[in-house]
């Protein structure tokens, strides 16, 4: 991936969403993507409306920007197909109402009001690898070659993505999250295959390693892999050159203590998911400097120095907001901003 010391459009004390808004309404979501960030040190989205439906949720939306593949949904799920047809077809509408709401957002904010970086997400090539469908059935993941393909198919639709939002957002920087929710059932062979009867042999480290430097070597700025689910394999992604790890903090144990520090160390930012994404999954939003309590200790266990704190993290919710209401992801992406401050008006 890039080098870990790659300029990065966010301050100290920063604060970011990951991807997913709750509803339909393409402006409304980017409005409280950027609008909640407005302050220059945080880092505004391009947000993700999966209420939307088939072709807006993660799967369809990154399959939709594969170059020279086409995907239609089936009973079972994504498969690749043909020719593009209607899914793929609605699945690039749907993105490009995103960008144009963006777009617009982003002009009324004036010339040099608008974000200094903006974050965009596309799912991995081994969560795509586990989630997309041959044409029998199985997971892509199966078959080396297909994965090759897909990667290759990736690399190549995400270049003209990024491009595409450049030209919309031409004062901001481009961030891009590689969404690997699957990555570590990838790592454990634990992907199940379509009888559900066994699972998918687990891939070579190395493999896994090289094929997520291959995607994010076509972007030239700030490359962040994301997974809210346990155990993100974060020393692997440091070797891979990644500029942030982003994952739900809550789920860390002190067993990847070791691994988040040489992270850390190595110039890596931890994007830290501290605020429960849907209501009545932690406690009320009232207590910012409590909200980041957990990292404080993180750090003091780590032995790193309080002042690189503020620096060195994002504070984000623990996972997407698709589940929440509108008013609380609002008040969540609010509570992200204000907890941030907090680590750098007392790191200790």
């Amino acid at each position: 991936m890039n080098d870990t010391h790659t300029a990065v459009p966010w301050g100290p004390a920063a604060a970011t969403g990951i991807g997913s808004l709750p509803g339909t309404d393409a402006r409304e979501a980017a409005r409280t993507a950027l609008g909640s960030f407005e302050d220059p040190e945080h880092l505004p989205f391009l947000p993700e409306l999966p209420a939307r439906g088939p072709g807006a949720d993660m799967l369809g939306r990154t399959a939709g920007m594969l170059a020279e593949l086409y995907v239609q949904l089936e009973p079972s799920g994504w498969r690749i197909s043909d020719r593009p047809g209607r899914d793929t077809r609605r699945a690039r509408a749907w993105l490009g109402e995103d960008l144009d709401a963006v777009e617009e957002f982003a002009q009324e904010l004036g010339d040099g009001a608008g974000p200094r970086g903006l974050k965009v997400s596309v799912v991995g090539p081994w969560t795509l690898a586990a989630g997309i469908e041959r044409r029998n059935g199985e997971a892509m993941l199966g078959d080396h070659g297909a994965v090759r393909d897909l990667a290759a198919s990736l690399a190549e639709g995400v270049s003209a993505h990024l491009a595409q939002v450049r030209r919309r957002v031409p004062g901001a920087t481009p961030v891009l999250q590689l969404d690997e929710p699957s990555l570590t059932a990838v790592l454990r062979g634990s992907v199940p295959t379509a009888s559900g009867y066994r699972t998918h042999p687990a891939v070579d480290r190395a493999v896994v390693e090289a094929t997520l430097r291959q995607l994010a070597d076509v972007h030239d700025g700030p490359v962040i892999v994301h997974s809210c689910a346990p155990d993100v394999p974060v020393a692997l992604l440091r070797r891979a050159g990644a500029d942030g790890i982003s994952l739900d903090a809550s789920l860390l144990t002190e067993r990847e203590d070791e691994a988040i520090g040489e992270a850390v160390e190595a110039g890596v930012t931890l994007f830290a998911g501290v605020v429960p994404a849907t209501e009545g999954d932690g406690p009320a939003l009232s207590d910012p400097a409590g909200s980041v309590g957990g990292v404080r200790s993180l750090w003091r266990r780590l032995g790193l120095s309080p002042g690189l704190l503020a620096e060195s993290v994002v504070v984000t919710p623990t996972c997407g907001l698709a589940g929440a209401s509108p008013a609380y992801a609002r008040r969540v992406l609010a509570h992200c901003a204000r907890a941030a401050r907090s680590l750098a008006d007392n790191p200790q």
